[in-house]
């Protein structure tokens, strides 16, 4: 019996209504990685397809400044500055920008959001790689134009080529 005041004991009853209830949360929980890991894309086109669907892409040599190095010591932490000729007003701006690796198990690295209020669309990182590959970057603008470049990382190991 429980008394006022003090803590309430459960029947039989809501004691086992309330572990399956728990476990078929935590089940639920479970599985939800799973589900994301089979909708994630697997190709830096996969990637940006879903993310941009059908829309057509021009050649961002001229437009997107990548800073990377040509090699890297270290695939743990790569640098990366990245900046976007833009007016940065309210009718002509950057408003995104993707980054992906096309030898990682995911190219999905990372998507920078820019306002006007940045006053200039630049950004800088670090990102891990897993291997020599090419970084892509795609750039939003809000008239809905959308530009894509690539740079080629070397990764070593202790500064040896491979």
């Amino acid at each position: 019996m429980s008394r006022p005041g003090s803590a309430r004991s459960l029947s039989r009853r809501q004691f086992v209504i309330t572990v399956a209830a728990g476990s078929a949360a935590a089940a639920a929980l479970a599985a939800a990685p799973l589900r994301l890991a089979a909708e994630e894309p697997k190709t830096v086109e996969e990637a940006i397809k879903l993310l941009l669907g059908d829309k057509e892409l021009a050649d961002g040599a001229d437009v997107i400044a990548l800073d990377l190095p040509q090699i890297a010591e270290n695939g743990n932490t790569v640098p990366l500055g990245i900046s976007v000729e833009s007016p940065m007003t309210e009718e002509d701006h950057v408003t995104a920008v993707h980054i992906f690796a096309d030898g990682n198990p995911r190219p999905d690295v990372a998507s920078i959001h820019f306002t006007p209020a940045n006053g200039v669309a630049q950004a800088s990182t670090r990102m891990r790689l897993a291997k020599t590959q090419n970084v892509v970057t795609v750039a939003e603008m809000l008239d809905g134009r959308a530009y894509i470049t690539q740079a080629e990382v070397k990764v070593t190991i202790g500064g040896c080529g491979g």
